[in-house]
């Protein structure tokens, strides 16, 4: 596949039997912070085809979340599509959570990472994070932290910094703010070894 890191989390949503009747639209209009696909949909650069009695248009997947249970679709609107744009050559992407149980569990919080390797070095990447603010969010300076590098140990330090600095998660039963603060810096460095690797082999 172009895009595991995506496969990857839609493969995490809910159960078998969930995942027989859902769709991947419903889980982005979901408007979830925790929604698995949407991370990484998000990194991978996906866009939305919206539909409505006056017409359609492309909107970035990063611009529907609004905030908990809620999206920037206006009324009459619905997404007739989900575009995913070619992998980028040498690109690879990746997704990973944290969950308190091993599976059918809400992240306490979900990393996307994807990013493009020339010659060893880093030349593009998009990071999202989700269940760490009211939406999902691109995290440009965790990006930003990683490019020009080869993923070196400094620039993962600067990466995990960048993605624990963007997180305002709240206080719950399934994580502390300091805890989902730390595990993102700590997913999102892991996440990016992972896609590194895919983009160079």
């Amino acid at each position: 596949a172009q895009w595991p890191g995506v496969v990857e989390a839609m493969d995490l949503i809910g159960s078998t039997q969930v995942q027989g009747r859902a769709t991947l639209v419903g889980n982005l209009c979901n408007g979830s912070p925790a929604a698995d696909s949407v991370p990484a949909l998000i990194a991978a650069g996906a866009s939305v085809t919206i539909i409505s009695p006056n017409g359609s248009r492309d909107v970035s997947v990063e611009d529907i979340p609004h905030s908990p249970g809620k999206t920037t679709l206006k009324k009459g609107e619905l997404i007739s599509a989900i575009n995913l744009p070619n992998q980028n050559t040498n690109g690879g992407d990746a997704y990973l959570r944290l969950i308190p149980r091993t599976e059918m569990d809400i992240a306490v919080v979900g990393c996307g990472v994807n990013l493009s390797v020339k010659e060893g070095i880093v030349s593009h990447a998009r990071v999202s994070l989700g269940a760490v603010t009211a939406k999902v969010i691109l995290v440009k300076e965790a990006a930003d932290a990683i490019i020009g590098t080869s993923l070196d140990d400094e620039a993962l330090t600067a990466l995990s910094f960048a993605a624990s600095a963007a997180c305002k998660p709240i206080n719950d039963k399934r994580g502390t703010i300091e805890y989902r603060t730390h595990v993102a810096g700590v997913l999102a460095k892991r996440a990016a070894q992972i896609a590194y690797k895919r983009a160079r082999y």
